[in-house]
């Protein structure tokens, strides 16, 4: 019952965390609900910019790639190694969840620092990356533990629930406490880690907006590609996890 209690206590948390703003924000209304409109439009943006450029450098493929062809033929391979390493043999089904995953991140969180979000004025609020925002963080990391929990019970069944007493029946309550520290973890270091790069930019920019932030926008992109690296090798070890049933 405690264990059950301190779940409870877990999802609720999860559902004030969605609350979280940092200054104001752009709202629509959609029938009975509240959304973060300027969430939705960069996450369109964002969607947008991956398949115009999917679709303009894979238009005419060729046997011997070149140009922009062989460039997402290169970003493929590297996803599916990042799989293979984390997930194992039976990675080929999971390229697609773990490359999605991968380039909307990336490109989300690049967007903050490249696009011009903010010559767009809006009633309220500002735009910027949409990974700059906790409910798309959440969403993602949620998205995640329905993949492994999907993973473990296509390959074991019933028994993938065997690994909670695992291996001992004494660690039942923190292992099932496991799976909820799992989406917390990945969806705050992700929003953390971008939220404090844009913060770090806009107060440079204001204290000294000559020469000293540039080298920091550099930084901010690196860092940026390697929170989308780690989400993504994190949700393909996470899947690889449940399939193998180990810790």
């Amino acid at each position: 019952m405690n264990v059950l209690s301190c779940s409870i206590n877990t999802l609720n948390g999860l559902y004030d965390i969605s609350g979280v703003e940092v200054g104001q924000h752009f709202y629509w209304k959609i029938g009975g609900f509240q959304v973060h409109g300027q969430v939705l439009i960069t996450s369109w943006v964002v969607i947008a910019i991956l398949l115009g450029s999917a679709t303009l450098a894979l238009r005419n493929p060729q046997t011997i790639p070149t140009g922009g062809q062989n460039f997402f033929e290169y970003v493929l391979e590297f996803i599916r190694d990042v799989s293979k390493t984390q997930i194992g043999e039976e990675y080929g089904p999971w390229v697609p969840f773990i490359g999605t995953m991968f380039l909307f991140i990336f490109v989300s969180n690049w967007s903050g620092a490249l696009l011009p979000w903010k010559i767009i004025q809006l009633p309220h609020g500002e735009l910027a990356a949409p990974t700059n925002d906790i409910n798309t963080t959440v969403a993602l990391a949620l998205l995640t533990s329905v993949a492994y929990f999907y993973a473990g019970l296509s390959k074991k069944g019933l028994g993938y629930f065997g690994k909670y007493i695992q291996p001992t029946p004494i660690l039942l309550p923190i292992n099932i406490l496991e799976d909820f520290t799992k989406p917390l973890s990945l969806s705050f270091r992700l929003f953390g880690n971008i939220l404090a790069d844009e913060l770090v930019v806009v107060v440079l920019v204001s204290l000294v907006p000559s020469v000293v932030p540039i080298p920091v926008m550099f930084l901010g992109l690196f860092t940026s590609g390697i929170q989308a690296l780690i989400f993504a090798t994190l949700a393909a070890a996470y899947i690889g996890e449940s399939m193998e049933g180990h810790h």
